[in-house]
């Protein structure tokens, strides 16, 4: 039993990755087709249909089935040792799983706006997007190393003190770009 626990959870963290993977490549995508949508023809064209095939194949291919088969895996995973419903940072765990999925259903609002060619936000506005599976990633690694809500709460100064970093970060590439679009 124990054995078979743990193929499910290997294949639970596959997956997981593989999401991860495809959501923090996917707001990157974003980027290169508004920063393409503003460029003269063709390179307009040219670079916004290579970029849509890209993005679409990142979504469906890799993004959505990893996302359905770690909920699968995770699921299956809690069938397993349901002991782990009652525990106070699987809850909070949850929560933040909960704030990964609507993460994805927005990121798909966009992704489905730039495959119409409808550009709404900025470049700049989807490099800071980019970084909110950035957060949920640190939340969950931490809860499930950890398991426990209260020694969490340590990490919610370690995510902020990420998000202040990244901020510093984005402000100087952004500096960086305006001297050097090419950077």
């Amino acid at each position: 039993m124990e054995d078979y626990y743990r193929y499910i959870k290997a294949l639970h963290l596959i997956f997981v990755v593989t999401w991860f993977a495809g959501l923090f490549y996917i707001p990157r995508l974003f980027v290169y087709q508004i920063e393409a949508f503003h460029k003269p023809s063709p390179d307009k064209e040219i670079l916004g249909e290579q970029l849509k095939l890209m993005a679409k194949r990142l979504w469906f291919i890799i993004t959505w089935p990893s996302a359905i088969l770690a909920t699968i895996f995770a699921v299956w995973l809690l069938i397993l040792q349901p002991f782990w419903l009652q525990q106070p940072w699987m809850h909070v765990k949850l929560t933040f799983v909960l704030l990964l999925f609507l993460y994805q259903f927005q990121t798909h609002v966009y992704f489905r706006q730039l495959q119409n060619d409808v550009v709404k936000k900025t470049s700049n506005f989807m490099r800071l997007w980019n970084e909110g599976a950035t957060f949920i990633l640190f939340a969950v690694v931490f809860l499930v190393i950890l398991k426990s809500a209260i020694n969490w709460m340590f990490g919610v100064i370690g995510i902020l003190g990420l998000g202040v970093l990244l901020m510093l970060g984005f402000k100087v590439y952004k500096r960086i770009r305006a001297k050097n679009p090419n950077a």
